[in-house]
């Protein structure tokens, strides 16, 4: 079997070279040829994908997803904040209970000693003088206990009304993310209805470019940053931004309306028009 002729990429390896460097080839490979109505619509393939990453720059960036995330993250905060308020709240209820029984009980036991004083069963002196000396002690203590409940009964206050206050932010910060998720939402679908249609459009128009022209252009675009084929216009390649030298212009003044040209600054293909300053 005799060697394979030459691919469609190898005719355009030589345009690889640095510039300045003496050339013995042109801008073009022989083996690739397309109607200049082709080369026009494949500007068109390029307008549509120029669209499409606009859109999916569109999409990743929009504003609604920065705000969801800063009012995920104060919500996240505030939702924290909450249980702590909640915690102390349910830590105080269980304190003033157990306050609340420590009063009770010494209450009963004043109110026991108090019915024995009452009732003249201790007849002993010093019994008496004893039991005297209790139910002082613990009217004392139970004025101490009472203090406590006080004190507690307040803090339980405070903690209800950090936790309604947090339980309001909350409510309200939720209702702004779920404001801005609808927002969102609304956006993307606008977004991927216009990016459906898009791509539709150009799938319509890409199977109208030939197949070979259209392998090199994606090839290209894949390693240009999106862009393969780019307009000749007023000298200047639209893809580089470069003007082309007039060893460059003249050859591509000589090549024929159907030959498909490369940028020799960014290797893009060229498309002329009859605005390329020929």
């Amino acid at each position: 079997m005799g060697p394979s002729g030459p691919r469609l990429e190898d005719g355009h390896r030589p345009l690889d070279r640095p510039r300045g460097v003496l050339r013995h080839r042109h801008l073009w490979s022989p083996q690739l040829n397309a109607a200049p109505a082709d080369q026009i619509r494949l500007l068109d393939v390029q307008d549509l994908d120029v669209r499409l990453q606009q859109l999916a720059h569109k999409r990743k960036s929009l504003p609604e997803h920065a705000e969801i995330e800063s009012l995920t993250k104060d919500h996240t905060q505030l939702r924290d904040l909450l249980v702590a308020a909640q915690t102390e709240e349910s830590d105080c209820a269980r304190e003033q209970t157990k306050a609340e029984q420590d009063v009770d009980q010494v209450r009963q036991r004043a109110a026991r000693d108090q019915k024995r004083l009452d009732s003249g069963a201790v007849s002993s002196p010093k019994d008496l003088e004893n039991l005297q000396h209790e139910i002082v002690s613990l009217a004392k203590r139970q004025g101490d206990l009472e203090d406590v409940v006080l004190e507690v009964m307040e803090r339980r206050e405070s903690a209800q009304e950090r936790v309604a206050e947090l339980t309001d932010r909350v409510a309200s910060v939720q209702s702004k993310i779920d404001d801005a998720t609808a927002r969102r939402d609304a956006a993307l679908e606008e977004i991927d209805g216009e990016v459906a249609s898009v791509t539709k459009e150009r799938e319509v128009v890409a199977a109208s470019v030939p197949a070979d022209l259209l392998k090199l252009y994606d090839k290209l675009r894949g390693q240009q940053g999106g862009i393969g084929a780019a307009k000749l216009y007023a000298r200047t390649c639209q893809g580089c931004r470069q003007e082309l030298a007039i060893t460059e212009l003249n050859e591509i003044r000589r090549a024929a309306p159907d030959t498909v040209v490369r940028c020799e600054n960014c290797r893009r293909i060229l498309v002329r028009t009859p605005e390329s300053g020929l």
